[in-house]
């Protein structure tokens, strides 16, 4: 299934894209003093300076480098902005730049950019070019960097990150009384043939045969997920797998990521606003082993992503496949709560045109929601245009996110788009939904 753009690429285009991702990374990193740009807050994440550097390099790299020679094959990243060869732990002893330097570097590739623009030919008819590929293949680079700052900045250490705050969420619609909706079986289109925009992982499209299942009609809400903890949830060794036992034991952890007790109240910090916990929107910053483990509690499980994708796409009736639950409008923040200017999730019945075609809600945005699924290859993949991205973390290592969060640009999100990470991770902005066998 072949999911194109609906905009094609013209060098003015391209320039316009270019400049206004620029301007959201340079948007976010704007409150923050050279001394937080150039220290690492967390060991799980870079320094944002060695963000900002990484940026620049693969931006030079891929556009003038790569596109002009139309090399594919490897990464191409050198030096301390190799990622490979200088994991995030040891990122801070790295002769890192001042701000002046990362802000010269990334304009100074930006200018010679600009300037093979006026010469590349974009239209050509080779892997790289070919619709457009290698420049929104940068785009979303420094749109999944722009996330990945967010992260950090969650995590932030000394004052909390300053938000700026732009957008401001539609009023709730109200919830509906269906806890869970069905998807009926039958066999479905998973993944997509696009090559314009399209990683990798995501292709080729190829059938699945899927068993009828009910899935959440929204994603697990900070209210239910309290109700997990007061049934002695964390505590209740035969909720967790082995593996995920170990892990809670191991780090004695009680309850999400940046939920903190006053009294008898819970009250949860996002950036630099903390608030009593918001009932009605879902749960943040949960990692798999606890998804796992309140999926059992509630006498469900997990999705899988073809489950999820099919819930997101799918329509019965017709057999055919939506580009977007909603069907072929493209994504923006008025039908989610993507591209970051939120800072917050919202409640779970504030979008009411995000609904898949069986009822399902909030499957784009908000939060990641977290499936059964081990990231592998889909049959038929072939690695393109480098192996860093995808191939080398095929296995059962780790487990795919699928739908995108607040803080994810609409650029960087399709329906098809897969996320993965360790199971124990719980810095990314990710929630889940559960599923149920008919």
């Amino acid at each position: 299934m072949h999911t194109s753009p609906a905009r094609p690429l013209t060098r003015t285009r391209i320039t316009q894209l270019l400049t206004e991702a620029r301007a959201r990374t340079l948007l976010l990193i704007s409150p923050l003093s050279d001394e937080d740009l150039r220290r690492q807050h967390d060991p799980l994440m870079s320094p944002i300076v060695w963000d900002l550097g990484h940026i620049a390099h693969f931006e030079e790299v891929w556009l003038l480098e790569k596109a002009a020679e139309d090399e594919t094959g490897g990464e191409g990243l050198r030096g301390m902005y190799d990622p490979a060869g200088n994991p995030r732990a040891t990122r801070e002893s790295l002769p890192l730049p001042s701000r002046s330097e990362a802000l010269g570097f990334l304009g100074g590739v930006r200018r010679a950019v600009l300037d093979r623009l006026a010469t590349l030919d974009i239209d050509a008819d080779t892997p790289l070019r070919r619709e457009g590929f290698v420049f929104r293949m940068v785009l979303q680079h420094e749109y999944q960097h722009n996330e990945t700052i967010l992260q950090t900045l969650q995590m932030k250490r000394g004052e909390p990150y300053p938000a700026s705050r732009a957008f401001v969420a539609p009023t709730p619609e109200g919830a509906d009384d269906r806890e869970m909706v069905r998807v009926p079986a039958g066999r479905v289109s998973i993944g997509t043939d696009d090559r314009s925009a399209a990683y990798d992982n995501e292709r080729p499209a190829h059938e699945v045969r899927i068993a009828a299942f009910d899935i959440d009609r929204t994603p697990v809400t900070n209210g239910e997920y309290l109700r997990f903890m007061d049934d002695g949830g964390y505590e209740r060794d035969e909720l967790w797998t082995p593996a995920g036992l170990a892990w809670l034991r191991e780090q004695r952890i009680t309850h999400p990521k940046y939920w903190e007790r006053d009294g008898t109240e819970w009250r949860v910090r996002r950036m630099d606003r903390t608030a009593p916990l918001p009932m009605d929107h879902p749960v943040c910053h949960v990692c798999w082993w606890e998804a796992d483990a309140y999926a059992r509690w509630a006498g469900k499980r997990l999705p899988t992503e073809f489950e999820w994708e099919a819930a997101a796409r799918w329509e019965p009736d017709t057999g055919r496949m939506r580009r977007f639950p909603w069907g072929s409008e493209p994504l923006t923040a008025r039908v989610a709560n993507v591209d970051q200017l939120m800072f917050d999730t919202t409640p779970v019945d504030t979008w009411p045109e995000n609904v898949g075609p069986t009822g399902a809600y909030g499957l784009i945005g908000d939060v990641w929601e977290w499936t059964a699924s081990e990231f592998r290859p889909y049959p038929g993949y072939r690695t393109f245009p480098y192996p860093e991205y995808s191939e080398v973390f095929f296995g059962d290592e780790f487990r795919v996110l699928r739908g995108g969060s607040w803080a994810t640009r609409p650029g960087a999100l399709r329906s098809t788009f897969r996320n993965w990470d360790y199971p124990i991770r719980r810095q990314i902005f990710a929630g889940f939904r559960c599923a149920r066998d008919v």
